[in-house]
């Protein structure tokens, strides 16, 4: 019953928000402008959202090897892409990251450690999300003209920055009490990891790179959406407003960020001095390339031999023990 009731609000939840944000939208005026060169823009959309994934499961591969959950690139590049369906389909924006451990761990890596893989990969994606934030505040402050809307994007910034710092220092600390309870322990172990994998010379100025890359082609992606509609955007602007944008999106509030998305791409867009409709409409563009992306994982899903097996018998890594 609560995750029937908790669906159900993250469900209205997206429903309120796009209904706010669409009120004001014409979807005719956004449909007729979508013409064939529109479609050749999106299709790149779609093709540089694959490259990201990839880009993402180079990542993925350099941390699950510390965590005791090693995968092959063929393999990562389909759970991540199976990832991607869940993440469309599940009531949440990290849906998919459920499904990704459920894959690793009955792939014979078990829990703990798929468990860690996919928290250590979502806490250093989002350390490199609020350092590129960070970056483009300069910019930031030269775009958005209203005090509040810089200072609202200023304190979503450090609150990132504290939080994923403050997960790391969580990592050198020597207090004995870190790995005696718990509430502690695994947040403690996949902290000492984490710091392992950003601070050593084997993996650290991959992963740091990698994870710097995704963001940035995350806005490629929102650049070849405005291009594709040529809305009277810059790759600057969309360079300052995206990653602000994507990092609240992370909340799992709604279904597959829908509506947070489209609200706070207004937002964002009127703090600049933009018309906040286009914000909008990049914004539903921006999530059909998603979702586009994510009916090709829910085929992938189809066809894969996880589902074949419906759990009957663990899929061996290999080189796991």
């Amino acid at each position: 019953m609560r995750r029937i009731l908790l669906s159900t609000v993250k469900i209205l939840i997206s429903a309120a928000l796009l209904y706010f944000s669409l009120r004001k939208v014409n979807l005719y005026d956004l449909a007729s402008r979508i013409q064939v060169e529109s479609l050749g823009w999106l299709g790149l959309a779609i093709a540089v959202t694959f490259l990201q994934i990839f880009l993402g499961v180079l990542r993925w591969r350099e941390i699950s090897v510390e965590c005791g959950a090693p995968l092959e690139t063929a393999q990562a590049m389909r759970f991540n892409v199976i990832g991607t369906f869940f993440n469309q389909t599940l009531p949440s924006s990290i849906g998919g990251d459920a499904v990704r451990l459920w894959l690793v761990a009955r792939a014979g890596a078990g829990w703990r450690a798929a468990t860690y893989s996919i928290f250590v990969d979502r806490a250093v994606g989002l350390i490199a999300l609020a350092v590129v934030i960070a970056a483009t505040l300069p910019w930031s402050y030269r775009l958005i003209s209203d005090t509040n809307g810089w200072m609202a994007l200023l304190l979503l910034d450090v609150a990132a920055l504290a939080a994923g710092f403050g997960f790391l220092v969580i990592g050198l600390l020597p207090w004995p009490w870190l790995k005696q309870w718990w509430a502690t322990h695994h947040i403690h172990a996949c902290a000492v990891i984490a710091n392992r994998v950003l601070f050593s010379r084997k993996h650290g100025l991959r992963v740091a790179t990698l994870s710097i890359a995704i963001h940035v082609v995350t806005v490629v992606i929102g650049w070849c959406v405005v291009k594709s509609i040529t809305a009277p955007v810059t790759f600057g602007q969309i360079f300052q407003l995206l990653p602000p944008v994507m990092l609240i999106t992370m909340m799992p509030i709604s279904i597959a960020g829908w509506g947070v998305r489209e609200a706070t791409m207004a937002l964002a867009f009127g703090y600049a001095g933009l018309i906040a409709n286009e914000g909008v409409n990049i914004s539903l563009l921006f999530g059909a390339v998603s979702f586009a992306v994510g009916v090709f994982g829910g085929l992938v899903w189809i066809l894969s031999p996880e589902k074949a097996a419906k759990g009957a018998e663990p899929i061996e890594v290999p080189g796991s023990q």
